[in-house]
């Protein structure tokens, strides 16, 4: 095999904390090599150190025949890195961004239009708006572009679909196939197992330390325990729910927690949100599905008080969304795609901050504070920075947070993002917990196999709902298999592409 990356025994400490303890594996050139693993298991570390961003403490790596030490300067102008966070500058225009990663490696957009043209083209047509205008594919997609502009021997991609809806996702190595075809190399991460799949081998660590290397099938038979744990079984909570729905609507003016009736949000002559009607129950999971684009943010931002409506009716929580809305903030916990949570303040300094906030005492803050961090296991890390905390970890707390004044409804921006699947189990058995309790779950996500955990789904297309119901009932509908079929099927018959 014609070696282009090789890495041996490579190691890196933060303080007490061992990120890569003894790295090992190589990449074949024009292979695409997945560098798979949890949360904080040093994948990002390790992206870092192979493009020159970083030094090793110990061990020894090349990238195209040359030492990522000694020879970094000509290492950057052969590879193309997109990071786990979008490197883009959201108050530059789509041009003006690709202008300024051409710079940065001394060429033009029209000298190196030939490497990005089956990607650019897509997104060509908005070259004028701003990168924070655009929704998380277009995004993904310039800033494949700016990682191509100057025609890159091997890209690195640090879970760059996260976000990600699953048409645009399956679009995404569509184009790295084609990468691939023109000989390049490619080392991604992701964790969505479909993606997984689509890697020629993969390198799984964790801890810090490449536990096994091996085709796809094999790594993920071998450490089946953290891809594929068992199903979440949610019966045994599942009487204790309806006694408290019982207990609950005899106090409830309407049966259900949310009501919207015409729902239009409008910018100018565009309709992100196009007359959608729908309600959700008392303690039911609710799932909020759609494309990037499609409108469900805009929507969501109107049910929680943060935007309100063009025209059209609506309630959450008994309150007007027109008229109400700082009431409804009052009544209800939300979790964004980007954590509320201060990252220099530690797990108990957030959890009291945002428990004053919601009005709660001194002893009654105490109490909970602890009744949380033993639930999640934080007892230990009580006192430790949020910043220093793994995804995952950040990701149970700032849900844990949401509700922790056991709000009526509490919205969940794709809570899962970016976290691997034995992680997300554990996500979402907070969730149940949380319906078991009688709070209305509203959900947004990217992975389809979290759809099939939700009592109902509406699925949104150019603004619209185009489908809702029980996750059996729309597969019995569609006749498809499962949501993510589903899914596509519906979301390819989108024809706005203003997103």
């Amino acid at each position: 095999m014609d070696i282009a990356i090789e890495v041996r025994n490579i190691s890196k400490s933060f303080g007490k904390v061992k990120a890569l303890d003894g790295v090992s594996f190589s990449v074949g050139r024009g292979e695409i090599f997945g560098l798979i693993g949890p949360d904080g298991a040093g994948k990002t570390s390790m992206y870092r150190i192979l493009s020159t961003l970083l030094l090793p403490d110990g061990g020894y790596a090349e990238v195209c025949g040359l030492d990522i030490v000694k020879d970094y300067s000509s290492i950057r102008k052969l590879i193309g890195y997109m990071p786990g966070r979008f490197s883009l500058y959201q108050d530059l225009t789509v041009e003006e961004n690709l202008k300024f990663f051409a710079t940065l490696f001394s060429t033009t957009i029209d000298e190196g239009y030939d490497s990005i043209k089956a990607v650019y083209s897509q997104i060509e047509p908005f070259k004028n708006r701003k990168a924070g205008e655009l929704s998380g594919g277009m995004k993904q997609k310039l800033a494949l572009s700016c990682a191509l502009i100057h025609s890159p021997e091997v890209l690195f991609l640090d879970e760059p679909t996260t976000g990600v809806d699953p048409v645009s996702r399956k679009e995404f190595w569509q184009m790295l196939a084609s990468l691939k075809e023109r000989g390049m190399t490619i080392v991604a991460s992701t964790p969505y197992l479909d993606e997984v799949r689509q890697c020629e081998r993969i390198a799984f660590i964790d801890k810090g330390c490449v536990s096994g290397t091996g085709s796809p099938e094999k790594i993920l038979s071998d450490f089946a325990e953290i891809f594929n744990p068992p199903a979440i079984n949610r019966s045994h909570g599942l009487a204790k729910e309806k006694q408290n729905n019982a207990e609950n609507t005899e106090k409830r003016k309407s049966e259900n927690a949310i009501e919207v009736s015409n729902l239009v949000k409008a910018f100018g002559s565009f309709h992100a949100v196009d007359g959608i009607s729908f309600c959700v129950k008392h303690g039911e999971i609710f799932g909020f599905l759609g494309a990037n684009g499609a409108g469900k943010t805009t929507a969501m931002h109107i049910l929680t008080g943060l935007n309100q409506p063009t025209s059209g009716t609506g309630t959450v929580a008994g309150f007007d969304i027109s008229r109400e809305h700082e009431q409804i903030k009052r009544h209800i916990g939300y979790m964004s795609q980007r954590f509320s949570l201060y990252d220099d303040l530690t797990v108990a300094e957030n959890i009291r901050l945002f428990a004053g906030i919601y009005g709660m005492n001194d002893k009654e803050i105490a109490r909970k504070t602890d009744d949380l961090l033993s639930k999640l296991e934080f007892a230990d890390h009580r006192n430790d920075l949020v910043g220093t905390l793994p995804l995952g970890w950040k990701q149970k707390l700032a849900f844990s947070v949401s509700i922790f004044h056991e709000p009526e409804i509490v919205f969940l921006d794709e809570p899962t993002g970016g976290v691997d699947p034995a992680t997300r189990k554990q996500f979402w058995e907070l969730i149940y917990d949380a319906a078991e309790r009688g709070i209305t779950v509203f959900v947004t996500t990217h992975y389809m196999d979290e759809a099939e955990y939700c009592d109902r789904i509406s699925i949104m297309v150019d603004g619209k709902i185009k489908a809702m119901g029980a996750p059996e009932d729309l597969k019995r509908e569609f006749k498809q298999p499962d949501i993510d079929h589903v899914f596509t099927f519906l979301a390819r018959q989108a024809k706005r592409k203003s997103d």
